[in-house]
């Protein structure tokens, strides 16, 4: 339900791996993870080929710009586990090789600032650590022995300190009432707050500050929000990405929410703090402001501090600004006022003057630069494809891209004319032996009379004189962009190599397409933006190699909510639906989620106001109070681990179809949250998705 990052998934993906590693000295050759190697038959992408891909996370510059290290995550289905590895290259993309090959994996690769050591997280001796190696991988070291492991970690500019992320337990969740029941497993909650997305609240993550020496062990550091009830970075989202060392190694911003319980359920005010490490005093930068501030970036100069700010409290999607503090004056500057857009991924140039950003425009994330002094923006990039993170490696930017059509890669770019260069070809050969369908845009009027960007991939050797069954795709968030992005579950091209047209519209409610047509959403669930999906599909459905006899909707999350509402309004459009951990009782919703600042902002607040109009109508629109209309099939799926929208609303629109007579099935995961992660049950999902499509649709 938000827009996610290429650092989400790299966390995701170094918290899954490091989560099933196991002890080194008890592994053998055969254990080891790496590169499989897939037959390709007939050119077509399944299920298991979708897991041969190399997942390349963000890279790391050195510090003269000449040499990219960067993790590439293989999993084996059989092991039903994933590993990453380090690569190494010249920052043109010459020397490209893997300098690591163990059975536990390294993660964050993070050059010291001299240069002459990589530091990175391992798990190799049991618990994550902070581990150093030489640049080609050679003379490994644990830097760190920190009980219960680390999960981030970042060099001050003069090596002097370092900073680690570590949890510490909150208070008892389980008073100790009654000494003689020591085997009790229950749980006694006196407030909100005490589950968040995927586990219960027992830890806080906390920011370290420890003496950096080269060779010496670091066994213990200062607790930086020592006492103090709330998460840096702020979870579940957040990473390193979201605290900063000054240039002169004196101070440190991070980012926070500093409330707790009911207070932070209702609450998206994070702010950033400012300690300082002379005096061990912390600051508010950014109090009054109410939303979002996060993401802190210095400027080289250090006279500059930028960050990602959301204007309103409670609003999880807002605009996100890029503002700009002048540390001297403590001035705050709104750089991107006059810019309908958002800003990401900040970077700023060696001579402090400019900074480069991420925005996503009608369907595309792309790169854009601004001038700190005149707010010249400039759009750097153009094309079908998704721009996910940006540095620089001397005058070059390195980035990372993908598409609908290729997993993430990465790229140079040059900074003056924005043509880019592959660096890491992962996956080239793996791609080289698939057909791949072919991926349009088109534009659609809606029924307001507006024009609605829509992809349409067709299916793989497309032949316009015969006629395919078509799938509407419905986006989740709700306000997440339908961009070019390459997805490990719903992934258009697996769709395309199954024979399916797909139809996927930016429907009101997603950024790209200026501040109003992302914002109509919040209070109009089951409105505009239900007639947008049902104008998306009607056009498509009109060309003759559509069968549109044979139509079908699938989505996830709010993309759930969507099929759900559709199944009770559709008037006989479609022959299948599957709903993946959807909201179906808004009622029920409303009081099962912990992220309360989400139902208040986008459904208008509680079902009981009952003179609230916004509420009233977005409840009137619930997807559970229109089941006496359902008449088409449907699959149901959900994971017991997602507490954003609770497994619960899984199975009542299931037992509501079966009570119906309708014919329905239920796919519940007890151990994945709001995706599915682990390799064999993805490759269950995909099966269990395509034989329920190809049942009533072929």
């Amino acid at each position: 339900m938000k827009r996610y990052s290429l650092f989400l998934f790299s966390t995701i993906l170094f918290l899954f791996s490091c989560s099933q590693a196991n002890k080194e000295g008890n592994e053998n050759e055969a254990a080891i993870i790496s590169a499989p190697k897939p037959v390709v038959e007939n050119g077509i992408l399944t299920p298991e080929l979708m897991w041969a891909f190399g997942r390349v996370g963000s890279p790391a510059i050195s510090p003269d710009g000449l040499k990219i290290i960067y993790p590439v995550t293989w999993y084996d289905i059989k092991q039903n586990k994933g590993n990453t590895e380090l690569f190494s290259m010249n920052s043109d993309g010459s020397d490209n090789k893997q300098i690591t090959t163990t059975p536990k994996g390294e993660n964050q690769p993070t050059w010291r600032p001299d240069g002459k050591r990589l530091g990175f997280i391992s798990a190799e001796n049991g618990s994550p650590q902070l581990w150093e190696m030489n640049a080609d991988g050679s003379d490994r070291k644990q830097i760190s022995n920190i009980e219960g492991g680390i999960s981030g970690f970042a060099y001050a500019p003069d090596q002097s300190k370092i900073i680690y992320l570590a949890d510490v337990a909150t208070e008892k969740v389980n008073p100790d009432l009654f000494k003689d029941l020591d085997k009790t497993t229950g749980r006694l909650m006196n407030d909100l707050m005490y589950r968040h997305w995927d586990s219960w609240v027992d830890t806080y993550t906390h920011i370290f500050l420890a003496d950096y020496k080269d060779g010496q062990q670091i066994t213990s550091g200062k607790d930086l929000l020592e006492n103090e009830k709330w998460d840096s970075p702020v979870k579940p989202w957040g990473g390193m990405e979201q605290i900063t060392w000054s240039p002169d190694s004196k101070q440190i911003v991070y980012t926070s929410r500093k409330l707790v319980g009911k207070a932070y359920s209702l609450s998206t005010n994070s702010d950033l703090f400012l300690y300082d490490i002379a005096t061990a005093k912390t600051s508010n930068l950014t109090e009054g402001m109410m939303g979002y501030d996060q993401n802190p970036v210095f400027s080289p100069d250090g006279k500059y501090l930028a960050w990602e700010s959301m204007e309103r409290d409670g609003y999880e999607a807002d605009q996100v600004r890029l503002f700009v503090k002048d540390m001297s004056t403590r001035q705050n500057i709104y750089l991107t006022k006059d810019f309908d857009q958002d800003a990401h991924n900040l970077t700023w140039t060696k001579d402090s003057k400019t900074i480069y950003f991420i925005s996503n425009y009608q369907g595309t994330d792309e790169i854009y630069n601004i001038s700190v002094n005149d707010k010249k923006i400039t759009k750097l990039t153009e094309g079908i494809h998704d721009y996910t993170g940006i540095a620089f490696a001397g005058d070059k930017l390195i980035a990372t891209k993908m598409s609908m059509s290729k997993p993430v890669e990465i790229y140079s770019v040059d900074p003056a004319s924005g043509k880019d260069n592959e660096l890491s070809f992962i996956n080239k050969e793996l791609l080289s032996k698939l057909k791949l369908g072919t991926v349009t845009k088109r534009w659609i009027k809606t029924t307001d009379g507006k024009e609605m960007l829509t992809w349409v991939i067709l299916p793989v050797g497309f032949d316009s004189t015969k006629q395919y069954p078509a799938l509407l795709y419905c986006q989740g968030g709700p306000q997440s962009t339908v961009s070019q992005f390459w997805s490990y579950r719903w992934n258009f091209q697996i769709m395309a190599a199954n024979g399916y047209v797909i139809v996927a519209p930016n429907r009101r409610g997603v950024p790209g397409f200026g501040k109003a047509w992302n914002e109509q959403i919040s209070g109009d669930y089951g409105g505009q933006n239900m007639k947008d999906y049902l104008a998306a599909i009607d056009n498509v459905k009109e060309e003759k190699w559509v069968n549109k006899d044979k139509l079908g909707a699938v989505g996830a999350s709010y993309g759930g909510y969507s099929v759900y509402w559709l199944a009770g309004h559709h008037d006989k459009r479609f022959k299948a639906f599957i709903a993946h951990d959807g909201m179906f009782n808004l009622e029920q919703q409303y009081l099962e989620t912990e992220e309360m600042w989400f139902v208040n902002w986008d459904l208008g607040g509680p079902y009981w106001e009952k003179s609230n109009q916004v509420a009233q109508r977005s409840f009137a629109n619930s997807p559970h109070r229109f089941v006496d209309k359902w008449d088409t099939p449907i699959l149901v799926v959900h994971g017991e681990l997602d507490y954003r929208i609770v497994a619960s609303q899984g199975m009542a629109a299931f037992n509501a179809a079966q009570l119906r007579g309708i014919p329905s099935e239920y796919l519940y995961f007890p151990d994945e949250n709001h995706w599915v992660l682990h390799p064999q049950n993805s490759i269950l999902w995909q099966r269990v998705f395509f034989n329920w499509l190809d049942r009533w649709l072929k």
